[in-house]
């Protein structure tokens, strides 16, 4: 045994030794950055209508205290309010709320593609029809077929009477929304 007291250098030689991914330290000011960036996000969903807010996937904690910043008006209790919406957004999945959060965005390239895979789905639902329909409850079941299937017709219809495309614009609408 050895009488020389152990230094903070020993104990990181060691973790580094022993666990090479566990000895990842981050600083106390990147820590900092990554919290202030987590607020800012939450302050995003405080500013979101309520329809956009609820297509967002968060836990029920962070719906409530984001719920909750809407409606203080103190701006102590909101900046309180602001580092605890924080601290949930580090045990949600972040990633997903932001794509999601991009996906409102007008610059943003995810809202971009989302627009381009919502035409494409439309302009298939109108020259596939039924087959396309099908394909389309199974990616998502919530959307309602009867009321897609009566736009696709009434697209047709305009389409073989060269009426402006008012139907495709529904149809595409009510993807969007749905």
């Amino acid at each position: 045994m050895t009488d020389k007291p152990i230094t903070n250098s020993d104990l990181f030689i060691d973790l580094v030794e022993k666990n090479p991914i566990e000895s990842i330290v981050k600083s106390k000011s990147a820590l900092k950055r990554e919290m202030t960036n987590l607020q800012k996000i939450g302050e995003k969903l405080i500013n979101l209508s309520p329809g956009k807010l609820a297509k967002i996937p968060m836990p029920e904690e962070l719906f409530e205290a984001v719920m909750l910043a809407r409606r203080l008006k103190n701006r102590e209790g909101k900046r309180r309010q602001m580092q605890y919406i924080g601290k949930c957004m580090r045990s949600a999945d972040s990633q997903k709320i932001i794509a999601a959060l991009e996906s409102f965005d007008h610059q943003s390239e995810g809202f971009r593609q989302e627009q381009l895979r919502l035409e494409q789905w439309r302009d298939r639902l109108i020259a596939e029809g039924d087959r396309a329909i099908s394909e389309l409850m199974l990616e998502s079941p919530e959307i309602d077929r009867q009321h897609l299937r009566q736009l696709v017709r009434q697209a047709h219809k305009e389409a073989a009477e060269n009426k402006p495309p008012a139907a495709s614009r529904k149809i595409f609408a009510y993807l969007r929304d749905n």
